[in-house]
């Protein structure tokens, strides 16, 4: 297992490269990347226990996402996204999602999950409420399960609750995550179907998001908004000066993102009707 703590498959994966020699094949790991629409996308599936062992990351599909440029988001980027989301999420007509930010909004670099929910269009109370107007509509609800140290209860234990009283076909978290090279902050997307170990990236580990812990099957999003560049006697996190205002523009690219798979037909201004 690689020394180096990261929550990205891709990081992980170039990491072991490195450290082993690109001539060695890594058992119980595929990984290939390619240019899609002009951005760069690296896709690691681990296949099982050693592929697991030897990368960090639980058995599942990651992808990843290379915002162009600047950084700056764009709508091929979106657009991208909420393809990979669909393909991930396994989504069919109708199926009900639950999303939900994993985070602190107090603190910036941990804010992206409650930013991102903040601007989503919800559409269970809806359905509810006016069945003859919204019934096609598919059922998303949100929750922002907060932080432990605010609340005096994991995360996981609060959205566990939640799922098992609203019963989502789907359940998709959205993280801020930890990289452990400069390039990779607020610069890549992380998709996967694995779930998410929220802090696992700093050494923080919580309780983990996954099928086997919820009952559903969960999808995570996140961007790493930190660089882990602590030692064994010193805990370290570094975050980009502007990290304010990325975290703004990373959250909607996230949000919109989510629009393009969850309402595929509805357009942005249609969506901006009912989102604040």
């Amino acid at each position: 297992m690689l020394s180096v703590r990261t929550d990205l498959a891709q990081e992980a994966h170039a990491l072991w490269e490195r450290e082993a020699g690109k001539t060695t094949e890594l058992p119980g790991v595929k990984a290939r990347q390619w240019e899609e629409q002009g951005i760069r996308r690296h896709q690691v599936r681990i296949l099982d226990r050693v592929g697991e062992e030897a990368l960090g990351k639980p058995v599942g599909r990651y992808e990843t996402l290379w915002i162009p440029g600047s950084g700056r988001p764009t709508p091929e980027v979106a657009e991208l996204l909420g393809g990979i989301l669909t393909e991930l999420m396994d989504l069919e007509e109708g199926s009900s999602v639950l999303v939900v930010g994993l985070g602190n909004e107090a603190m910036t670099p941990d804010a992206i999950g409650p930013l991102t929910v903040r601007g989503l269009l919800v559409t269970r109370h809806l359905r509810q409420q006016l069945p003859e107007l919204f019934s096609g509509l598919r059922p998303v609800s949100a929750l922002v399960p907060g932080v432990l140290g605010t609340t005096g209860m994991e995360s996981a234990e609060i959205v566990k609750s939640v799922v098992k009283a609203t019963r989502p076909d789907r359940v998709l978290v959205v993280d801020a995550l930890a990289a452990a090279e400069q390039d990779r902050l607020c610069r890549v997307l992380q998709v996967t179907d694995a779930g998410i170990v929220p802090g696992s990236g700093v050494g923080n580990s919580r309780a983990a998001f996954s099928r086997k812990t919820l009952g559903v099957p969960v999808a995570a999003v996140g961007i790493p908004t930190v660089l882990d560049a602590g030692t064994k006697t010193e805990p370290l996190l570094v975050t980009p000066r502007d990290i304010d205002a990325r975290v703004r523009r990373l959250s909607s690219l996230i949000s919109a993102g989510i629009h393009k798979a969850l309402f595929p037909d509805w357009t942005n201004e249609e969506i901006a009707q009912f989102v604040d």
